[in-house]
């Protein structure tokens, strides 16, 4: 075991070595005075540039904003090319002094320096623009940097020693050894490929999506097949490409399945309860659903969950095993029409043929109340004071609400029956309460006198 650490810590310092003379001997060629004499210019140029940058800065953001008509691809356009002004500016003044160097001078080396300055400024410049093809803020972030420090390193001509010493700082499992060099290949290929798996990702599911012969239920699991597919052969690819032996993962899945048998159970019922909901196709985005007290229309469905958005604006995240176990009324899950009864009472003196004819012209009325499927009116029972009748309408758009549609039906029922002079009873009943003397005078019946006793002794 000491000889093992005495051999690494013996690599890792020829490695360092290695690296720190090299870059030594590149200070060193920097010391000419035709190199110092370049460097200057580009330090020079650098804060000329940034100078410039600060005085267009004000005349390129209200020229911007005189460019609101634009499509939107240009405005991002406008937006990251000014963001990086400063850099474009250093970048035309660097290659213009190459061009007067070359011109006032026949020798390369005489402006070897401004080249390679030029050239990793350009570099810096294209990794910076093709960078906001990545959406993720961080990924972005650390695949600029990294990038560019590549860029540098490899125009630099140091790539060959960093990665000697890079490679030297190890750490060895037994037979395995995980070098920072590996760590760090392995980070921007499994960026990239990520990168890669939700660009697919995201064109295959418009694509999916945008194909009428599929049902929405099977395009959302083929969709999140893909997603699953694309995310898991990027994360294993860059394990594999660490030098990770793929085989160990036998005893990580082991122990997964203990988890999942003692504290995961309701995670993983969920998530075959959600693949179950895709294949059976019992419900699908789109559809009005009501289940318990929770009334609305399904979102989005989730791995572990249902989004059900409600009239209100609220957002219910319904597990999925509730879906599969508990009873679930889908009011749009064959066809899309709902049928919606309301009930109202008429006086026994009004024709009850008339009644019927007026509530289906009122609940025609409504414009969400279907013409082709006609409502009908029928006579429920002879109540205590009035005929009781059911009015039953058909809609096809749940989403709209069910509540404001019978209320607008129940209004246009109130204004047909005003208009045509059918009343609608009420019972009236007179409420005595025992052990009191009645009241006689103006609030007492008119036809009656009170008892002899009950006379007011001045009245003798």
């Amino acid at each position: 075991m000491d000889r093992e650490i005495v051999s690494w810590l013996q690599s890792l310092r020829d490695s360092a070595a290695e690296f720190f003379n090299a870059l030594l001997f590149f200070g060193q060629t920097m010391l000419l005075p035709s190199r110092l004499q370049q460097i200057g210019v580009a330090l020079v140029l650098a804060l000329f540039a940034w100078v410039l940058s600060r005085w267009l800065a004000p005349r390129v953001d209200a020229w911007m904003h005189a460019q609101e008509g634009r499509p939107k691809w240009q405005l991002r356009l406008f937006i990251v090319l000014r963001r990086r002004l400063p850099l474009i500016l250093y970048m035309l003044l660097i290659w213009g002094a190459v061009w007067v160097f070359a011109a006032a001078y026949a020798f390369p080396s005489r402006r070897y320096v401004l080249v390679l300055v030029a050239t990793i400024a350009t570099a810096w410049l294209g990794i910076r623009l093709a960078a906001q093809l990545i959406r993720n803020r961080l990924v972005r972030t650390l695949a600029v940097w990294g990038l560019s420090i590549w860029a540098t390193l490899y125009y630099l001509d140091l790539l060959d020693e960093t990665s000697s010493a890079l490679d030297a700082i190890a750490v060895r499992f037994g037979d395995f050894e995980l070098s920072a060099l590996s760590v760090i290949k392995a980070v921007v290929l499994t960026a990239a490929l990520f990168t890669a798996a939700r660009a697919v990702t995201i064109g295959s599911s418009r694509r999916i999506r945008g194909m009428a012969d599929i049902s929405p239920s099977m395009q959302e699991l083929l969709v999140k097949l893909l997603r699953i597919g694309l995310y898991g052969a990027a994360f294993f690819i860059g394990l594999k490409a660490v030098g990770f032996d793929l085989t160990g993962l036998a005893v990580l899945s082991g122990a997964i399945g203990v988890g999942l048998g003692f504290g995961l159970q309701k995670v993983v019922s969920n998530l075959v309860s959600g693949v179950i909901i895709l294949l059976d196709k019992s419900v699908k985005p789109g559809d009005v659903i009501s289940i318990g007290d929770t009334f609305g229309w399904i979102e989005e469905l989730g791995a572990r969950y249902v989004s059900v958005v409600t009239r209100d604006g609220k957002e219910y995240l319904i597990p999925n095993e509730d879906l599969i176990t508990g009873q679930v009324v889908n009011w749009s899950h064959t066809n899309e029409f709902v049928r919606l009864d309301i009930f109202f009472g008429t006086s026994y003196a009004d024709d009850p043929h008339a009644v019927r004819r007026i509530a289906i012209e009122a609940a025609l009325s409504c414009p969400r109340v279907l013409q082709h499927r006609a409502p009908v009116c029928h006579i429920t029972g002879f109540g205590e004071s009035s005929v009781d009748y059911i009015l039953r309408f058909w809609i096809t758009d749940p989403t709209g609400g069910l509540t404001n549609i019978r209320g607008n039906v129940y209004l246009a029922l109130w204004d047909a029956f005003k208009a045509q002079g059918i009343s609608i009873p009420f019972p009236q009943r007179e409420v005595r309460i025992l052990g009191e003397a009645p009241t006689w005078g103006a609030a007492g019946p008119a036809s009656e006198a009170p008892p002899d006793g009950a006379r007011d002794p001045s009245a003798k």
